[in-house]
């Protein structure tokens, strides 16, 4: 982790830019021989926090997954490219996106499974928020991305609002 004094104040995509590949083990999968939700939930989790402690330069923690929508089974034996990205900054929070794709390594057509949606808050020692460097825009794209992040953070924090007022 850098110092506060190293920290950079403005941080491109690029920066966190995250690639993972996964074999698909028998381990991995169900009496059906695809891949466990739960595993590939873990592997995205895994992605979207690499992709925010490089954004951070910090420890990370959950904030929320949006809904997660299987496309296509991932078989056993499958190659799996989890790539993740980041698409919005706010003061600790980050919204990271990965998309998933299954590979079959004996035709290498490759299927995308699923793209998931994930909130990040950066965290000191003590589990307390700290903020994080902007988010230099670069590109079109990137800066589309921005715009759709900011209408997803909006319906997120209504959820929130909804669901902390159910529980009380």
């Amino acid at each position: 982790m850098c110092s506060q004094m190293e920290k950079k104040a403005e941080k491109t995509v690029k920066d966190s830019l995250t690639v993972m590949t996964q074999i698909v083990l028998p381990r991995d999968t169900n009496n059906f021989g695809s891949l466990y939700g739960g595993k590939l939930l873990d592997w995205i989790d895994i992605v979207g926090s690499t992709v925010a402690m490089r954004h951070a330069d910090n420890r990370v923690v959950t904030a929320s997954i949006d809904s997660l929508h299987f496309l296509h089974p991932v078989r056993r034996g499958d190659i799996v490219i989890l790539t993740g990205w980041i698409n919005y900054v706010g003061r600790t929070s980050m919204e990271i996106e990965v998309t998933v794709e299954a590979e079959d390594p004996l035709t290498d057509e490759r299927k995308k499974t699923c793209t998931a949606y994930l909130t990040y808050v950066a965290v000191d020692k003590d589990g307390n928020p700290v903020p994080v460097p902007r988010l230099k825009l670069e590109t079109n794209e990137e800066k589309l991305r921005w715009e759709q992040a900011i209408e997803r953070r909006k319906v997120r924090l209504e959820m929130r609002k909804k669901m902390l007022e159910k529980s009380s």
